[in-house]
C-alpha cells in the first residue's frame, strides 16, 4: 500500500492512478553514476574494463559544484542514493543540492543533504520514512518520485570549509512516462532562523503561488531555554489567500509528528523523530502528508510557533519584559506552570508539489548562518514529562 500511495503523489488530483508493479510499460530505466554520468544504454562500468574503476568521485573539492543527472524527458526520478565519509556536520549542513526542471533557471529544490533526507543539524542518525531514509545514517536515499516533461538537472555543490574525499551517487530514473496536466513538479527548500525572534512564527514555507500538494516537513529545533518543554507551538497551514488565521491548525509541534506528551525517538513511514537528544537540547522531526494531503488551489504559507511549557516564575525571571504567558490546557488562570513564547533556533525543509513556472526561492542562508552553533550542544535540561 505504501508504494502505491507514494506512486500517487505525481499527480495533483485525485483522479491519478497508481502504477501497478506488475504492469509492464513502453519505458526506458536508466541510472546516472560516476560509473556512468550520462546514464546511456549499456555505458555503466566501463572503468577498468568493468571491474569497479570509479564508483565514486574521488576529491569533491570545497567550491566546486558536479551535475549529477542531466536528462530529457518525459520521465520521472524515482530514486536518488548518496554517501560520503560520515561524521562530517559541516559537509551534512553545506553540501549543497539543488533540481531544475523543464529549463527553469533557478532551482525548484535547494538544500543542505543532511536536512533533505531527513535529519536536521547537520548529525546523521538511522531515519526510516517511505520518503526519506538515512540508513545507520550513512545511506542518503529519496524515494519521492520527481516527474518532469521536457529536462531534468540535478546539482550538488560542496559550499563546505573543505574537500569532501569520496562522494558516491546514483540517481534511478525511468524515461517516457506518459505524464497529463495533473503531474504536479516537486520543490524542496530549507530555512533557518537562528534565534527565531521571539513572539515570532516560524516560517516553514512562504511565497509558495500556483496549484499544487504539500508533501511534508523535516524540521529541526535547538532548544536555547531548557528549562522548560519548547514543542507546544502549533503548526499552521495558510491556505488559497488566509491571511490572520490559517485553514489548518495542529495542537502542537510532537503533536504534528505523531507523538504526544513530549518527545522520545521513533521511526514510522509517515511521521517521527530521528534525533531527540535532551542533553544538547536539539531535536529533529518529519512529518510526511502522503495519507493526508495538503491540497491548495493558488497559494500557500506553513508556519510554526515558538511556545513552551514550565514553569512561569523562571521563565519570566529569564525573559523579563519579552515574557508572556498563556494559559495551560487542562490549568487554572493562575497556575505557576503555563504556556509561555520563546526564542529558539529553528531550521525545515518544506516539500511539496505545484505547478511550474513557481516561484524563485528567497536567498540561501549563507555557510555561516547554516553552520552557525552546531558544533556545540545547549546546557542540560529537563525533559518534558520532569516539568
Amino acid at each position: 500500500m505504501a508504494l502505491i500511495e507514494t506512486a500517487r503523489l505525481i499527480t495533483l488530483n485525485n483522479g491519478g492512478t497508481a502504477s501497478m508493479l506488475y504492469q509492464l510499460k513502453n519505458v526506458e530505466s536508466r541510472a546516472f553514476s560516476s560509473e556512468n554520468k550520462t546514464g546511456a544504454a549499456g555505458a555503466g562500468g566501463q572503468s577498468r574494463n568493468g571491474r569497479k574503476g570509479s564508483p565514486c568521485i574521488e576529491g569533491f573539492l570545497q567550491g566546486q559544484t558536479i551535475e549529477l543527472l542531466n536528462c530529457d524527458g518525459p520521465g520521472v526520478i524515482r530514486h536518488i542514493w548518496l554517501t560520503l565519509p560520515p561524521g562530517n556536520i559541516d559537509h551534512m549542513r553545506n553540501v549543497i543540492i539543488r533540481m531544475y526542471w523543464d529549463g527553469q533557471t533557478h532551482p525548484s529544490v535547494e538544500a543542505p543533504i543532511g536536512d533533505f533526507f531527513g535529519v536536521s543539524h547537520g548529525r546523521q542518525r538511522n531515519m526510516l520514512s517511505d520518503c526519506v531514509t538515512m540508513q545507520g545514517g550513512k545511506g542518503l536515499n529519496c524515494w519521492i518520485p520527481m516527474p518532469f516533461k521536457k529536462k531534468a538537472v540535478v546539482t550538488i555543490e560542496n559550499d563546505s570549509s573543505s574537500d569532501v574525499k569520496m562522494l558516491f551517487y546514483q540517481l534511478d530514473v525511468t524515461r517516457g512516462d506518459e505524464l497529463d496536466e495533473s503531474a504536479g513538479y516537486f520543490h524542496a527548500q530549507f530555512r533557518r532562523s537562528n534565534p527565531c525572534p521571539i513572539h515570532e512564527d516560524f516560517v516553514i514555507a512562504d511565497n509558495i503561488q500556483g496549484k499544487g500538494v504539500y508533501l511534508g516537513t523535516t524540521l529541526g529545533v535547538r532548544s536555547l531555554y531548557r528549562d522548560c518543554w519548547w514543542g507546544e507551538g502549533e503548526v499552521k497551514f495558510f491556505i488559497d489567500g488566509d491571511t490572520e488565521f490559517p485553514t489548518i491548525c495542529g495542537t502542537g509541534a510532537e503533536d504534528y509528528m505523531g507523538s504526544a506528551w513530549g518527545l522520545d525517538e521513533v521511526l514510522t513511514p509517515y511521521q517521527g523523530a530521528p534525533l531527540v537528544d535532551h542533553d544538547n537540547g536539539l531535536y529533529s522531526i518529519y512529518r510526511f502528508h502522503v495519507r493526508d494531503p495538503i491540497y491548495f488551489q493558488n497559494s500557500l504559507k506553513v508556519t510554526v510557533q515558538q511556545i513552551a511549557y514550565g514553569d512561569g516564575e523562571k521563565a519570566k525571571a529569564h525573559f523579563g519584559d519579552e515574557y508572556t504567558r498563556y494559559r495551560a490546557a487542562g490549568a487554572e488562570e493562575e497556575d505557576n506552570y503555563c504556556y509561555f513564547d520563546l526564542s529558539d533556533d529553528y531550521s525545515a525543509v518544506a516539500y511539496w508539489y505545484q505547478t511550474m513556472p513557481s516561484q524563485p526561492f528567497a536567498q540561501l542562508p549563507s555557510r555561516e548562518e547554516r553552520i552557525k552553533d552546531l558544533d556545540t550542544g545547549a546546557a542540560d535540561g529537563p525533559k518534558r514529562s520532569d516539568v
